[in-house]
């Protein structure tokens, strides 16, 4: 049974082979492109469907076609050759001589080889070619990609009612779509990412890897004895005299626990994990998270388990505080169920261990756990090789200039190594270990500080040990040249809810995290359920964390980590919270009415927002004493902190970090005297339009609001 490919049938039935596809996909017969081939039993059904009966002559099959193309353009060139000859030539004698029949056998082989080019060149005309192309390309590129002179790409795009010229730049999707118009399949070229390519790492050889000690990050909710616990793990298993001042000097530091080595960070939990986890550098293996057994979970920790769970580490829970007498550790374990971290005598998998800071007691066992979770872990590193790590500070010192605690993680760092941290490089000067001693060399898991740096390199950034020191600086000038905007678009690309609509359209969004933070919990759940509600088949919408309370720098950096936006709903953010949202382009949406809230995400998603009011704070008191006066009500004795308070400017009463009145000032009185502005400094009097509950201590925010364009 003879195939046949379906654009060579419609070629001889002189149809489209769409059509053809369409026909045989009806009639029940599998064909995925015009590629296909077909037996006789197909033909059959497509000429009955085009009513060609048998007794019209069947077309010749391609191949027979070709040969005789092929043939007639031999015999044309064989009659130019035999035009060209001479009458005399053209005379043939009946009996060539030696020196004649030579030459007829060389014209002869000529005529063999023009004929197998000619087949050979209409051969390579039916061949599928592969090309790759980039995100972008020129007419005249992609025309010698296809082996074509421009001109004729032109001309033919010109044809098909496309006006271009040849150093127009088209996208790869327009350019793939001419490619296959000339049998050429076109793939994308693959990107790629220099500083991800510079920082990438070798294979380690299994056989050189050696066991490290682990890297223990401690976290939990304010006075649950996070430094205690510390302090008692210090003093318990470190000998030194300088012991004491550790934490100060370093902010990490390593214990002895029976001849094995432990590495504590003494960064601020929350912290450590999410901002040095945007490089993709796993800083710490394990987190201990301390609840008090009398207070039990409070919001911080179910922060302390949102941002473990989100750095993908293991979790110990130290139960603190277990020799006071209110103290019910069962309660904390019925507790933290509610966050997936069962015990282990309730069929769990998590580890839970009764400690106490103040008796000491329970802290050999709390080691022994972080060992042996090390164990199970099987922490590994090769020690024999150039050094890799991740810096934990670094800041500015006046005597010793730039200052970097680095975390060794892989391979060994030796005073006098040329490394790259970033945009900074230099060479290893002098390294300090926690005890605040000078040390040669710093194997994996230890941290150290180390001078010789030309600037002070960025928090959480890979330090790199390389051959030398031009090496380091060329590292550094690939960084500086892409840009640490660039570098972290992936990882960090903040996201606003006036481009919430564009990037779901480019479809870079499949997931819109919101952190939902509110004045009483009853408020945090009925946002979160009304959210959540308004996820649909483009975007789903993730409440990667709820709470109570004012919005604080932990919450700013949750959301810059995970690319979310904050939704404070009566609630307002604290002053260090306002300055990290500024510096890492964090969202902030603050809202009094639940529907506003639900409107804004809702219409950001279908591309509604309309142009807004931006509220531009002025200026901020204090209620430092109050009057009663009749027929007027409470007069606010204030003091003006910052900025300054006009006539016409609405205010806010913020009491505990919580919104209690939001309206506009009913007067302005400096002494006796209305004023229409109070500046910063200066002592004023303020009654506010039907509201008299104010009290000593409250803050005043005063604001106006301003036209924004979109």
């Amino acid at each position: 049974m003879s195939k046949i490919r379906v654009y060579e049938l419609a070629k001889s039935l002189e149809k489209e082979s769409k059509d053809i596809i369409k026909i045989l996909q009806s009639k029940g017969v599998e064909v995925k492109n015009h590629m296909s081939a077909i037996g006789d039993d197909e033909i059959k059904l497509v000429k009955e469907a085009f009513g060609l009966g048998e007794q019209q002559e069947k077309k010749e099959p391609v191949e027979t076609k070709k040969e005789e193309k092929t043939n007639h353009k031999v015999e044309k060139q064989e009659k130019k050759v035999e035009n060209t000859k001479k009458p005399e030539e053209k005379q043939e004698i009946k009996k060539p001589s030696k020196k004649e029949a030579k030459k007829e056998e060389k014209q002869e082989a000529k005529k063999e080889s023009k004929k197998q080019e000619v087949v050979k060149q209409e051969e390579e005309e039916e061949t599928i070619k592969t090309i790759t192309l980039p995100e972008t390309i020129t007419i005249k590129d992609l025309a010698d990609k296809l082996k074509l002179a421009p001109t004729q790409l032109i001309k033919n795009l010109f044809m098909q009612g496309k006006m271009v010229n040849q150093n127009q730049e088209i996208s790869f999707d327009e350019a793939a779509e001419i490619a296959l118009e000339y049998n050429c399949i076109a793939e994308e070229e693959e990107k790629v990412d220099v500083i991800a390519e510079m920082l990438k790492e070798e294979e380690e050889d299994e056989s050189k890897l050696v066991e490290r000690p682990p890297v223990v990050c401690v976290m939990g909710h304010v006075d649950h004895g996070k430094t205690s616990l510390l302090d008692a793990i210090r003093a318990t298993n470190v000998t030194d005299a300088e012991a004491g001042g550790i934490t100060q000097h370093i902010g990490a530091y390593m214990v002895d626990v029976n001849g094995q080595k432990i590495t504590f960070l003494d960064t601020p939990g929350h912290e450590a994990f999410t901002s040095m986890r945007m490089r993709g550098a796993q800083s710490t293996d394990i987190a201990i998270l301390v609840v008090a057994a009398d207070d039990g979970v409070m919001p911080q920790t179910v922060e302390a388990i949102n941002h473990a769970k989100a750095a993908g580490i293991e979790i110990i829970v130290a139960i603190n505080k277990i020799d006071k007498p209110s103290a019910n550790i069962e309660r904390v374990k019925q507790e933290l169920m509610e966050y997936e971290l069962v015990a282990e005598d309730w069929g769990g998998s998590t580890v839970f261990v009764p400690v106490s800071a103040h008796t000491r007691e329970g802290l050999d066992n709390l080691l022994e756990m972080i060992l042996l979770t090390a164990e199970v872990l099987e922490l590994k590193a090769n020690p024999n090789r150039r050094a890799r790590g991740i810096v934990i500070e670094a800041e500015l010192d006046k005597g010793r200039g730039p200052v970097a605690t680095v975390l060794v993680q892989k391979g060994t760092l030796r005073v006098g190594d040329a490394i790259s941290i970033g945009n900074a490089y230099g060479k290893v000067r002098a390294m300090i270990d926690d005890k605040g001693r000078r040390i040669k060399e710093a194997g994996p898991s230890k941290p150290v500080e180390i001078l010789g740096l030309n600037e002070v390199p960025f928090a959480g950034e890979v330090c790199i040990a390389t051959k030398n020191e031009k090496e380091a600086r060329n590292m550094a000038e690939t960084f500086i040249a892409y840009g640490r905007e660039k570098l972290l678009k992936d990882t960090k690309a903040k996201l606003s809810l006036d481009d919430l609509f564009t990037q779901i359209q480019s479809g870079n969004i499949k997931e819109l995290n919101l952190i939902v933070k509110a004045d009483v919990q009853g408020s945090v759940e009925a946002v979160k359920q009304s959210l959540v509600k308004l996820s649909n088949d483009e975007v789903v919408i993730k409440i990667i964390h709820g709470g109570v309370g004012a919005i604080n720098e932990s919450d700013v950096i949750l959301a810059s980590a995970s690319n979310a936006i904050i939704i404070g709903f009566n609630v307002r953010p604290d002053n260090m919270a306002k300055t990290v949202a500024e510096r890492e382009k964090v969202d902030l949406r603050l809202y009094r009415v639940i529907y506003n809230a639900i409107e804004d995400i809702e219409a950001a998603m279908k591309g509604m927002l309309d142009p807004v009011y931006e509220e531009k704070v002025i200026g901020h008191a204090e209620i430092r004493q109050t009057y009663k006066a009749s027929g007027v009500g409470t007069i606010a004795g204030s003091y003006v902190l910052d900025g300054s308070i006009t006539r016409n400017c609405s205010t806010r009463i913020v009491r505990d970090g919580i919104v209690v009145y939001e309206g506009t000032l009913a007067s302005l009185k400096r002494f006796k005297d209305d004023v229409k502005e109070v500046k910063s400094g200066f002592e004023c009097g303020l009654v506010f339009e039907k509201f008299n509950d104010i009290k000593e201590g409250d803050q005043i925010e005063a604001f106006v609001m301003e036209e924004i364009p979109r």
